[in-house]
């Protein structure tokens, strides 16, 4: 229905502010990316783990739907690790700007994924969302390292969303949630125990990264991450990853207002988020009027 659609959209930008802001406590939280990840999936997994005892939700997934589930709790692991490093050697600007690219690489794999035709003005859209990009990077490669991660980090992204887009008719979202977020809690174990990271020092962090932690987890990804999957019932991955382009807006406004002169960028940056502002407002309003995904 339009309306669940319309909820759905305004919902999801809600949920899309929310994750401009992780990367704002992304740049305050000391510790390095890969522990940062882990402290992130083990705290939201064990909270949500908790809510749906509460609330006595089943934990039963079927062999199928668990392998998928693992499969994408790995992804957003990896996903969460190269975006966190781009903001750390980079800038919140920097990384949540490259980020807008999904919107390009979702349109072009969508179809193909789903076996479905194109839409021309998916692409298109996705074009203008390059363009805008083109315009922020052109004087900014001094940051390419972090712009190589934040590229990674958006091949993972679109990967997940559309594996998810393809079981969330099938599977509680709160459950598929918790199962992945415990998947990548323990892919993140992995990564520490090889690198000699998983000891006694891991646990010895300060107090306000406790705090930004914790809020990371129980806001920015528990919450988060459940509305997220959900909302794919009525949009498609499109549509989410196009919204998903608002976290630069979102972010780079937190980032100015938090951090200050360290991320006011040039005229250009602020013209190319405005080209990406354009393409996802006039995404969701073409949807809306067609009453599709």
């Amino acid at each position: 229905m339009p309306s669940d659609k319309l909820k759905s959209t305004l919902h999801f930008h809600i949920i899309v502010f929310i994750f401009g802001f992780t990367a704002i406590i992304g740049k305050l939280i000391s510790i390095d990316a890969v522990s940062l990840v882990w402290y992130r999936m083990v705290l939201a997994t064990f909270f949500l783990a908790v809510f749906m005892l509460v609330k006595r939700i089943p934990f039963q997934l079927s062999t199928r739907e668990l392998k998928v589930m693992i499969a994408c709790g790995v992804l957003i692991a990896l996903h969460w690790v190269c975006f966190f490093h781009a903001v750390k050697v980079s800038n919140v600007s920097i990384t949540l700007s490259i980020m807008s690219a999904g919107a390009l690489v979702t349109a072009l794999l969508e179809p193909i994924f789903y076996k479905r035709s194109f839409v021309t003005y998916e692409i298109f859209l996705g074009l203008i969302v390059v363009i805008g990009l083109g315009i922020v990077m052109q004087t900014e490669f001094h940051y390419i390292e972090g712009m190589i991660y934040a590229g990674l980090g958006v091949l993972l992204s679109v990967a997940f969303t559309l594996i998810n887009g393809k079981f969330i008719h099938r599977s509680d979202a709160r459950l598929m949630s918790v199962y992945q977020l415990g998947a990548g809690a323990l892919c993140m174990s992995i990564i520490l125990l090889f690198q000699n990271k998983l000891t006694p020092s891991l646990f010895q962090i300060n107090q306000m990264d406790l705090i930004w932690l914790l809020i990371l987890a129980i806001i920015c990804t528990a919450y988060a991450f459940v509305v997220s999957i959900s909302v794919m019932r009525h949009l498609s991955p499109y549509s989410v990853m196009l919204a998903i382009n608002m976290e630069p807006v979102y972010g780079i406004f937190l980032g100015v207002l938090i951090f200050g002169s360290d991320e006011q960028m040039n005229w250009a940056f602020y013209l190319g988020t405005l080209f990406i502002l354009m393409a996802v407002l006039t995404n969701g309003f073409l949807k809306l009027k067609k009453g599709t995904n």
